[in-house]
């Protein structure tokens, strides 16, 4: 009896030790200490415990909902690459609403993380605070042809007191607008797109299809984040990301000027107002963060064959799409898309050489940018055209890496990204590029006036609200907050930089 009671005994102390290891186990895993997929969304992990050989990095990358085979997706990503360069990644989205919001609670909180997607307006907020890993000498000893792949102009685009903090997405670095057009729309109403240059062009053949298509049509959909896309493109922000300050990208003599006030700019606030109170855009513009597939028309910064993709996203037969601004370089477009290393990663290296395995290497790219081979998309031509199966691959392939290593999708021009090339070379210079403001001064001003900015400007860049009434307001708020400040010393430093 004495024995048996003795084999209990032991086997329950055998029974305590593997719960308490298994505990243990879990706690030290990956997803223990990512924040829950209510927050964002996360790549689900392996159940096996990665091998300390083989890191496993955190992106962060703008994007849609996740589907069902998105962690099968990465899962073959992190096959290839382990074998390639010994590295995994762990894809995190966060989604176009919650992006802005997202970012910066990671960024404030020093929540880790190893490469992150960021643009203009948030990278030389976010260098300031330390976030992000000067990478200057790194990129050029460790990742020889990822410097070498991007021109010298795009990587002084990202230069921040002469420093590189960010692998530049060398694509469309130059900025070119269009409108964008459902088809069946354009023929129904005989619109003749192709003589459409500015909003006051646009009038006409929205009221059009207003008129035809009933009450609780919008012809013009928008969210509060984009409001008009490009609206302030005349306008350099000097990397600001801050609308209400710039310089006029033709303006010689290089005068940083309060944006809103402007009469081009008054001229467009108000008619996109009138748009708003006669129904041309949806009532609930300030406060929509997610646009409805199908939108009849809308603008967009784009390229020759983009709408293959929207095409295919929005389940819509024929998007028509028609250049009216640009090409054009400002230091804003080239920091358009970045992805920056955390100022606190581990893998530094590794980061940068999965950086230049996307920007180098055709078939990550591809998995990268379309999902799931044989689910999302196929080959039709190597790695050189894919044709797209289905719509719900959620990353934003713009936010990824080049596009000169992307393969083309079945539909596009075959010689698209040599058109992207020819738009680059073809593309203006704004009188301040190669400028960026240094901020390193300026950083309660610029809190104080985008906290201001950001009380009014969803209701501002959406029609909703009158601009007659609300720029004198916002302006006087601006001033009290700041922003002669920031101007004069924006000025002087152009004067500066350009002597």
């Amino acid at each position: 009896m004495k024995k048996s009671w003795k084999l209990i005994s032991a086997l329950c102390i055998l029974t305590l030790l593997a719960a308490a290891l298994a505990a243990c186990s879990g706690s030290n895993s990956p997803s223990a200490t990512n924040e829950p997929q209510a927050a964002a969304t996360d790549a689900p992990k392996d159940n096996e415990e990665p091998s300390k050989d083989i890191p496993t990095l955190v992106w962060w990358l703008i994007g849609g909902q996740v589907p069902n085979n998105f962690s099968k997706a990465i899962d073959a990503m992190n096959a290839y690459t382990a074998e390639k360069i010994g590295v995994k990644i762990d894809i995190k989205v966060a989604s176009w609403g919650e992006w802005d919001t997202k970012i910066n609670t990671i960024v404030n909180t020093g929540e880790p993380f190893d490469i992150m997607f960021t643009n203009s307006g948030k990278y030389s907020k976010q260098v300031a605070m330390g976030a992000f890993a000067d990478i200057t000498d790194l990129v050029q000893s460790e990742t020889p042809e990822l410097y070498k792949l991007i021109p010298e102009k795009v990587w002084d685009g990202t230069k921040i007191g002469g420093k590189y903090y960010s692998v530049p997405t060398y694509k469309d670095s130059s900025l070119t607008q269009y409108w964008v057009y459902d088809d069946k729309y354009v023929q129904k109403y005989n619109i003749d797109i192709n003589n459409i240059k500015t909003l006051q062009d646009l009038d006409q053949p929205l009221r059009s299809i207003k008129s035809g298509e009933g009450k609780s049509f919008y012809p013009l959909p928008m969210t509060q984040g984009e409001g008009l896309n490009g609206f302030f493109n005349h306008y350099d922000d000097l990397t600001l990301g801050f609308s209400p300050i710039g310089v006029r990208t033709d303006d010689a003599s290089r005068t940083v000027v309060s944006v809103l006030e402007q009469p081009d700019i008054m001229a467009d606030l108000k008619l996109l107002h009138g748009w708003y109170q006669d129904g041309i855009i949806n009532p609930d513009a300030p406060t929509k963060t997610e646009n409805d597939k199908g939108r009849p028309f809308f603008a967009a910064q784009a390229f020759p064959g983009a709408e293959i993709s929207w095409q295919i996203n929005d389940a819509i037969e024929k998007y028509d799409m028609v250049q009216h601004f640009g090409p054009i370089y400002t230091t804003s477009t080239i920091q358009g898309s970045l992805n920056a290393i955390s100022a606190n990663s581990k893998y530094k290296k590794e980061a940068l050489k999965y950086l230049e395995l996307v920007n180098t290497d055709p078939k990550l790219r591809n998995m990268l940018a379309f999902g799931e081979l044989d689910v999302d998309y196929k080959n039709v031509d190597g790695e050189k055209v894919i044709e797209r199966i289905s719509d719900t691959w959620p990353l934003a392939a713009y936010s990824q890496g080049t596009f000169f290593n992307l393969a083309v999708t079945k539909g596009a021009p075959e010689d698209q990204w040599e058109q992207v090339k020819k738009l680059n070379d073809a593309a203006t210079s704004s009188t301040v590029l190669g400028f960026a403001l240094d901020i390193g001064n300026l950083q309660t001003e610029i809190a104080n006036c985008q906290a201001v900015w950001d009380k009014y400007k969803y209701e501002l860049i959406t029609g909703a609200s009158d601009p007659e009434k609300m720029i004198p307001k916002i302006t006087a708020e601006l001033k009290s907050a700041g922003m002669d400040t920031i101007m004069k010393a924006a000025q002087e430093q152009i004067n500066s930089y350009f002597k």
